[in-house]
């Protein structure tokens, strides 16, 4: 997987000067869902504070059901407490998992820092079981950082 390449791709969406932010998003769900195969669904959930939860934004994949998922609840809400990377290789070991549907095997989510504050995350799920790799973690985390001038 050339990471470099798409980082170049993304950081050139994030600085395109008249898409919308949510236009960028949706761009960057697309080109990682479209590129790399194992990322069966690609999305932005964001922190509503006041009320403890993420809520759905820009995706590419499958529709999903979980358009609002509680602070603590599944995966996502996982990191939205820990404010830490969450890389489960089988979804069926994890006891707090939610599925979105019955063909993901594996998820990965990384929390969006603006200025210190965790206001959301990209999550990606893989029909592959153990798919993604501290490379990934990497690559990930890299494109947040370059997401995140969105909103500063």
């Amino acid at each position: 997987m050339d990471y470099e390449a798409l980082k170049i791709k993304v950081y050139d969406i994030v600085n395109h000067g008249t898409w919308l932010c949510e236009d960028k998003l949706l761009r960057i769900c697309h080109l990682l869902h479209d590129t790399i195969d194992y990322y069966d669904w690609v999305g932005y959930y964001f922190a509503n504070q006041e009320r403890q939860e993420l809520v759905l934004g820009p995706y590419a994949g499958e529709a999903t059901d979980h358009t609002v998922i509680p602070f603590g609840k599944g995966i996502c809400g996982q990191v939205a407490v820990s404010n830490k990377t969450f890389l489960v290789e089988d979804v069926t070991a994890q006891d707090n998992y939610i599925s979105c549907n019955i063909h993901v095997k594996a998820e990965i989510v990384v929390p969006l820092f603006v200025e210190g504050r965790n206001i959301g995350q990209i999550d990606i799920d893989s029909n592959v079981r153990g798919a993604f790799t501290a490379d990934d973690q990497k690559f990930l985390e890299e494109i947040n950082a370059m997401v995140s001038v969105l909103f500063i």
